[in-house]
C-alpha cells in the first residue's frame, strides 16, 4: 500500500493498487528545497490534475494516515519559523497570470494624488533637515543615532525618485524627471541610468542573469579565481548589507552599458551628479572641514546604502524563492510569489514611504507608494495564501546571509561553506555571532 504525495495545496489521494510517487522534491515556490533536515517529495499540479515527468515504485506499509492538510500546514509553519518568516506562500497555480492578479486590485490603488505625493516630499525634506540639525548639535556619543535617522530620511528621497521613475508620482512627466533627478543627487545616484536598470529588474524579476538586482552567485565565479572567490564570500557575507555600493558604482556610471537610445539621458544624469559633487562636496568641506564632510554626508550615505542593500536583499531572497532561467520563468510566480513583504519598525516605514510593502509594487509598479498598503490588503484578501510575509528579525537576516549564496537548480541556493569551506570562515563567523531569534 502506498499513497501519491502531492503538493500541499491539494488533497492526498487514496491508496492505489500500484504505489506511485514523484521523485521530485516539494517546496513552496521552487522545485527543490533542503533546509535544516526538512525534505519533501511531491509533484506539480495544475487545476487539481496530476502531471508527472517521472515516477518510481515505492513500497510502503499500510498505516493510519493523519489529515494531510494539518500535516502539510504544520510543515509549512515549521519552515516559516526556521527561516524567520511569518508565512511562506503556497505555489501559485500555473493557470494564473499576472494580469489576473493585477485586475483583482481596486482601481483606486492606481490613482495619483498630488497632495499625498508632495506630502511625501515634505516628510523627507523636513526629516532630513532635522537629521542634519541633530548631527550638528549631537555630542559625539549620540552621533550614531543622528546618522541612523538622517540616513533613513535620505532613503526616503530615493523612494520618491523611485516613484518618479515608475511614473507614479505626477501626471506631468517633466516634473517627475526633475524631482527624480533632484532627489537622487544627495545620494550621488544618476537618475536615468538607475531608472533604465531598474525597469529591467521589474521586467525580469528573479530571472537568472537578466535580473539587474540581487541574484545568486554562479558556481563558475566561485571556482574561477581564489582572489575573486574570497572577495565574493566577503561581499555576500559580512559586507552584504553594503553591497549596493558596488552595484551603484559598477552598473550606473558607464554609458557603454546602455542602449543607444538611452545614452543621451544617461549623459545628462551623469552630468548632474558630476556638478553636484564638484560644487556640493567642496562647499561642505569649506563650511565644516573634512570631518564635517564625513559627519554630514558620508555617514548618512552609508546608512542609506545599508537600507538599500537590506531592503533589496529581503525583497527577493530566501531559501525557498527560486531564480529561473528565461525559458522556465513565470511572471506571476516571480512578482507575486517571488517577492517578500517585510514589516519594519513604523518610523522606518514612514521615513521610507512604505517601500517594503513590496509585493503590490511588483504586481504593478504603477501603484504610488502611498497606495501600497491599500493594495496589499487587497492582495491579502484575494491571494493571501500565496504571499510570502515576514516581520524583520535576526533569524530572517541570518538565513539570508549564511545560506543564500551560490545558485543551485536543485536546491535554489548552496552555502559558500559547502562550495569552499576553507575560504568560508567569514560565513561561519556570521553563523556563530548573529542572533537567531525571530
Amino acid at each position: 500500500m502506498a499513497a501519491r504525495l502531492v503538493d500541499w495545496r491539494f488533497h492526498l489521494m487514496p491508496p492505489q493498487p500500484q504505489a506511485l510517487c514523484s521523485s521530485r522534491l516539494l517546496q513552496p515556490n521552487s522545485p527543490d528545497l533542503r533546509w535544516k533536515g526538512h525534505m519533501y517529495k511531491g509533484i506539480k499540479s495544475k487545476q487539481q490534475f496530476f502531471r508527472t515527468k517521472r515516477i518510481k515504485t515505492v513500497l510502503a506499509v499500510a498505516v493510519p494516515v493523519p489529515s494531510p492538510h494539518r500535516d502539510i500546514a504544520e510543515e509549512r509553519k515549521q519552515i516559516a519559523k526556521d527561516y524567520g518568516f511569518t508565512q511562506i506562500g503556497e505555489r501559485l497555480p500555473e493557470n494564473i497570470t499576472l494580469k489576473d492578479v493585477t485586475e483583482s486590485l481596486p482601481k483606486k490603488v492606481f490613482e495619483m494624488d498630488a497632495v499625498k505625493a508632495w506630502k511625501s516630499v515634505f516628510i523627507s525634506v523636513s526629516s532630513y533637515a532635522l537629521g542634519l540639525w541633530m548631527i550638528a548639535k549631537a555630542p559625539w556619543y549620540l552621533l550614531p543615532l543622528a546618522w541612523a535617522w538622517t540616513g533613513t530620511a535620505v532613503t526616503g528621497f530615493f523612494v520618491i525618485g523611485h516613484d518618479c521613475a515608475h511614473k507614479s508620482f505626477a501626471k506631468n512627466k517633466l516634473v517627475e524627471d526633475i524631482v527624480g533627478t533632484l532627489t537622487f543627487l544627495p545620494l550621488i545616484y544618476p537618475y536615468e541610468p538607475w531608472r533604465f536598470k531598474h525597469d529591467r529588474h521589474h521586467a525580469k524579476t528573479n530571472m537568472l542573469s537578466e535580473d539587474t538586482a540581487w541574484h545568486p552567485v554562479w558556481r563558475e565565479e566561485i571556482e574561477s579565481s581564489e582572489v575573486l572567490r574570497k572577495a565574493i564570500i566577503l561581499g555576500y557575507g559580512p559586507f552584504r548589507t553594503w553591497m549596493s555600493i558596488g552595484h551603484w558604482l559598477l552598473l550606473h556610471f558607464d554609458p557603454k552599458k546602455f542602449k543607444p537610445a538611452e545614452i543621451k539621458r544617461v549623459k545628462i544624469s551623469l552630468a548632474c551628479v558630476f556638478v553636484f559633487v564638484v560644487i556640493g562636496w567642496p562647499l561642505i568641506i569649506y563650511k565644516t572641514g573634512i570631518f564635517g564632510w564625513f559627519k554630514f554626508w558620508l555617514m548618512p550615505w552609508l546608512v542609506y546604502h545599508f537600507w538599500m542593500s537590506t531592503f533589496t536583499m529581503v525583497h527577493h531572497t530566501a531559501p525557498h524563492i527560486s531564480f529561473k532561467h528565461s525559458d522556465d520563468w513565470n511572471a506571476a510566480h516571480a512578482q507575486l510569489g517571488g517577492t517578500v513583504h517585510c514589516d519594519y519598525p513604523r518610523w522606518i516605514e514612514i521615513l521610507c514611504h512604505d517601500i517594503n510593502v513590496h509585493i503590490p509594487h511588483h504586481v504593478s509598479p504603477r501603484i504610488p507608494s502611498y497606495n501600497l498598503r491599500l493594495a496589499h490588503r487587497s492582495l491579502q484578501e484575494n491571494w493571501g495564501k500565496y504571499l510570502n510575509e515576514a516581520t524583520w528579525n535576526w533569524r530572517l537576516m541570518k538565513t539570508i546571509m549564511t545560506t543564500c549564496h551560490v545558485y543551485s537548480k536543485e536546491h535554489n541556493y548552496v552555502s559558500f561553506e559547502e562550495i569552499a569551506p576553507k575560504e568560508s570562515k567569514p560565513i561561519a563567523f556570521l553563523r556563530r555571532v548573529m542572533p537567531d531569534y525571530a
